[in-house]
């Protein structure tokens, strides 16, 4: 009988109705995954922390939710987003690749003052990816950006505007002709 009163008591919390408490709200709530985050960002509650997780989510390959967040944190006016959104548009990353809305999303950027913004604007305008080739007005943008203190659009004025200095060799065939 002494071991069975452990045992009893023990079996209490199992045999007792369950009750409802979700008046009250979820109990021990996901606070830290990125799940969550992608929920907050879908609700457009975004802050830094947020946003800074859409980086984490890239690297990890999951660009489906980078992109959930960096579209509600570009949204929100966080450039750095903008200009993550442009490179996963530019790259095809987790939807079709669209040098156009990559283009667009770089000119935000900048138009907000955000260097890398300008700079990037300013090599898709040299190239002609996403919007009309101009040469003069890209060299216009990158020397603008290179003003914002930007080293690699100082090294891009270094080297006499050439591309090649800037782009890796293994993205040489996007930015070919096409005819």
């Amino acid at each position: 009988m002494r071991l069975l009163a452990p045992l009893l008591l023990l079996a209490l919390p199992a045999l007792a109705e369950q009750e409802d408490f979700s008046q009250y709200g979820t109990t021990n709530p996901e606070e830290m995954t990125l799940e969550r985050l992608v929920e907050r960002a879908q609700r457009g509650d975004v802050d830094m922390m947020v946003c800074a997780n859409g980086y984490l989510a890239t690297k990890a390959g999951r660009h489906e939710q980078a992109r959930i967040i960096f579209e509600a944190c570009a949204a929100a006016g966080w450039t750095q987003a903008m200009n993550w959104m442009s490179q996963l548009d530019h790259n095809g990353l987790g939807a079709d690749e669209d040098p156009d809305r990559a283009t667009e999303w770089s000119r935000q950027a900048g138009e907000m003052g955000d260097p890398v913004g300008t700079y990037n604007h300013g090599i898709d305008m040299m190239r002609g990816r996403g919007v009309t080739q101009d040469v003069e007005r890209g060299r216009a943008l990158v020397d603008q950006a290179a003003a914002q203190g930007l080293g690699i659009a100082r090294r891009l004025q270094d080297a006499d505007y050439d591309l090649d200095a800037v782009t890796p060799d293994a993205d040489a065939w996007k930015y070919a002709p096409m005819f």
